[in-house]
């Protein structure tokens, strides 16, 4: 049997989905936690078109809380992780897209600049 590979396609509407694959014939039974407890819902579904298995886990809205947050997908059976996500609430936030955007104006302040002086020596 070839090595499961989970692959996010997308979170929306508060739920995570991916696409497994190498998984073999029969439905995997996965296992998503967050600080160590078991998340319920999670669903499995087989997808003929991706020869794989469509993977949603929904997150729950009481363990939505500031800092990050993490969930890690692992397989019952062997008990390899096979994915992880985590997602980030907060004033933690709010400062790291604070210092990025700093970043960006100055970026862009370097490349006003240098595109200016460009216009000048070639015209």
């Amino acid at each position: 049997m070839s090595t499961p590979i989970l692959t996010k396609t997308r979170l929306y509407a508060g739920v995570w989905e991916g696409v497994l694959t190498g998984a073999g014939k029969t439905a995997p039974k996965l296992r998503v936690t967050h600080l160590g407890e078991p998340l319920e819902g999670v669903e499995v579904k087989e997808s003929k078109e991706l020869k794989g298995w469509l993977v949603h886990v929904p997150v729950p809205t009481k363990v939505l809380s500031d800092g990050m947050q993490t969930f890690v997908i692992t397989d019952e059976e062997t008990g390899a992780t096979l994915n992880s996500f985590a997602l980030l609430f907060g004033e933690v936030l709010a400062e790291d897209i604070r210092a990025e955007m700093g970043l960006l104006r100055e970026e862009l302040d370097l490349l006003k600049s240098a595109f200016r002086r460009h216009c000048v020596e070639t015209s």
